[in-house]
């Protein structure tokens, strides 16, 4: 069987499956602890690597209760053979892996002979791993982290301790591609400071040993170019054995905190890329040096002068919420040059609740304040989610990913709703939605479901006799009496123009905090930050401390951020929502308007949301009349049309079904 090798590389559903039916067994057969699971898994698969050498046989696991002589003895004895073949050294070093791989010794379980199986639990995943998994690491030539993947799968199934440390492993296709946006190249020395399984580093020595020409060369890449630090033990150990079963690359992985290293001397690695994907969440203000930024601070000061370095992060490190981080970006931009920021797809960390982006960097070279740094929205990136697989590759993911390469290195232009080149401040967010400024005019279409969306909501409430909240002096029912309105020029023929939002209305304030437990049924309608209902979240008393707005835009600051509707009602606002009013304004004007603001909703997410210095610096396209100003009569007669025709549409209906409307 060992000389059926084969450059088909397995598909991602193929992995995931893989990983799930070895967790099952895991779980059924060995009572392991959800940190064990790897180590058994990488050991294994080190045993394995003996057989070719001659160091160990499957056949030999015979389940024999001897002291010494049981299954988890050979693959410890094989393992060791594995370790000294490899020259791995010091002892001290040698040990501390061993120490990891000791629970195929010490687990009673995994050595016992069981009954459902006829073998060892051991020997069951000897040979599970030995068919469905050594055969693809020993003979394709690939840059899957297959035990990386694995480990992330356990975690997935366990709620285990990696997300509870900020451990999110890298997926390859991530690793790929910043491999990519740094180029990396044969002659490079790469640096991963917090290398997990060695994911970054298993990519970068692909793409090297592809790269390089003579054996001598790729010789030196896995022996002395590729170096890698790892606080957690049993990840380390997981992430050595990957680099030995990829005939080596592991002499250089250190068991260390990082952060605790000097960069003077971690230069003297000599490392010209570094690649890093940080413990996420885990600073606080007592402990700022584990914010994200503080790791990619110290990254760049490891690294030689002129090195480029590519790093995964959360979004919300690179808009630098806290004073903590934003003196890390200030201290950063003083030493080192920010090349741009790609914002990633928002699944790529499937499951994990993240929105991360790419950073990358030039080390040693201070930002100049004219320099022109790229910021791309990637998050359409070909890969989606499929049931009960995860994240996989989409049919466009190649051309899409080759787009994006072709943008960053200056092959291709772009429009500014995938790439932005701007100059940069500490004090911006450096993500593309900062930059941006959808200049889009909304379409026929995005007004008249504007329209439609809140004449279904007032149908919907006068169903449920809530009439009152639509009785006022501007009624429009004398619309429908009024003939077709004329208006002057379609969109596309208007002439538009950008303007602050905080100039175009007078009264901007955010709701008032009220606790679920403090709302009091009653009639008032209580906005909160819906997409649905007009954002109306329910009924209750406008009781003494809540805030009551009326006759305004809601704006949604969290939740279905971005989300504007027009309320035409006196309601009591959430905090979650913003209230925008100018006294001058009608309905139909409030109706134009919630249209062209939620075009600026693509800039806002989950971990973005809109706060007081952000609309502060929102912009909104807006028709104009011939001197400049925003040309409210326009929109008011647009408006109007758009509802006019609703109400047409619903008649002929009506006349359709045989009946006729109310007078």
């Amino acid at each position: 069987m060992l000389e059926e090798a084969t450059d088909i590389e397995k598909t991602t559903e193929q992995i995931l499956k893989d990983a799930a039916d070895l967790h099952e067994y895991l779980r059924t057969y060995g009572t392991l602890k959800d940190q064990d699971k790897p180590l058994v898994v990488a050991g294994i698969l080190l045993a394995l690597d003996e057989i070719e050498f001659g160091g160990f046989s499957i056949n030999s696991l015979t389940g024999d209760q001897t002291p010494g002589m049981r299954d988890g003895d050979k693959l410890m004895n094989a393992i060791k053979g594995r370790l000294t073949r490899s020259n791995v050294g010091p002892d001290a070093k040698k040990d501390k892996l061993l120490a990891e791989f000791a629970i195929l010794q010490t687990s009673f379980r995994l050595n016992e002979m069981n009954e459902t199986l006829g073998k060892t639990p051991l020997k069951y995943y000897t040979e599970f791993l030995y068919e469905h998994v050594f055969r693809s690491i020993k003979y394709q030539k690939t840059s899957e982290d297959f035990i990386g993947r694995f480990y992330g799968e356990f975690m997935s199934y366990s709620g285990g301790d990696g997300q509870t440390l900020g451990i999110i492993l890298t997926s390859r296709h991530i690793c790929d591609l910043m491999c990519e946006l740094v180029d990396v190249q044969p002659d490079d020395i790469v640096i991963d400071t917090t290398c997990g399984t060695a994911g970054f580093l298993i990519a970068a020595m692909h793409r090297m040993l592809m790269l390089a020409d003579t054996d001598a060369q790729k010789k030196n890449i896995k022996k002395k170019q590729l170096h890698g630090f790892e606080l957690q033990s049993n990840m380390f150990a997981v992430a050595a054995a990957n680099m030995i079963l990829r005939r080596d690359g592991n002499s250089n992985l250190e068991c260390c905190d990082f952060l605790k290293k000097n960069p003077a001397q971690v230069q003297l690695k000599g490392a010209t890329v570094g690649l890093m994907n940080p413990p996420y969440s885990q600073g606080t203000k007592a402990d700022p040096e584990q914010y994200e930024l503080s790791f990619i601070e110290h990254l760049l000061d490891s690294l030689t002068v002129g090195a480029r370095a590519a790093v995964i992060v959360p979004q919300s490190s690179m808009t630098g919420k806290t004073k903590d981080e934003q003196n890390f970006k200030a201290s950063i931009m003083k030493k080192h040059t920010l090349e741009g920021v790609i914002t990633c797809n928002t699944d790529t960390f499937y499951g994990v609740g993240v929105n991360p982006v790419i950073a990358i960097f030039t080390a040693h070279e201070p930002h100049d304040e004219n320099k022109v740094c790229k910021f791309i929205d990637f998050r359409d990136d070909g890969y989606e989610v499929r049931a009960h697989i995860g994240l996989v590759e989409g049919d466009s993911a190649k051309d899409k990913k080759q787009h994006l390469l072709d943008v960053w290195f200056g092959r291709a232009e772009a429009p500014s709703r995938f790439c932005v080149e701007s100059t940069v401040k500490p004090d911006d967010e450096w993500i593309h939605s900062f930059y941006y400024f959808n200049d889009e005019i909304p379409t026929d279409i995005e007004f008249e479901k504007t329209i439609g969306d809140y004449l279904t909501f007032e149908f919907s409430m006068i169903m449920q006799n809530r009439e009152y909240l639509f009785e006022r002096e501007h009624i429009r029912r004398d619309i429908t009496n009024s003939g077709d309105i004329c208006i002057s020029r379609s969109l596309n023929e208007s002439e538009w123009s950008p303007f602050y939002v905080s100039k175009v209305f007078s009264e901007i304030e955010r709701g008032k905090r009220l606790k679920k437990a403090d709302h009091i049924q009653g009639d008032t309608p209580y906005v909160s930050s819906t997409a649905m209902n007009n954002g109306v979240d329910g009924f209750i008393e406008a009781t003494p401390g809540t805030r009551v707005f009326g006759d305004c835009i809601s704006l949604a600051n969290s939740g279905s951020v971005g989300s504007a509707f027009y309320e035409p009602f006196s309601f009591v606002a959430s905090d979650h929502i913003t209230h925008l009013k100018q006294e001058k304004f009608n309905e139909w004007i409030y109706l134009f308007l919630a249209t062209v603001i939620k075009k600026q909703g693509v800039n806002f997410n989950f971990n973005r949301e809109i706060n007081d210095a952000r609309i502060g610096k929102m912009q909104i396209m807006l028709p104009i009349t011939g001197d400049g100003d925003p040309d409210y009569i326009y929109m008011e007669h647009y408006s109007k049309t758009m509802m006019l025709n609703k109400y047409k549409q619903y008649f002929a209906y009506i006349d359709r079904q045989g009946g006729q409307p109310a007078e």
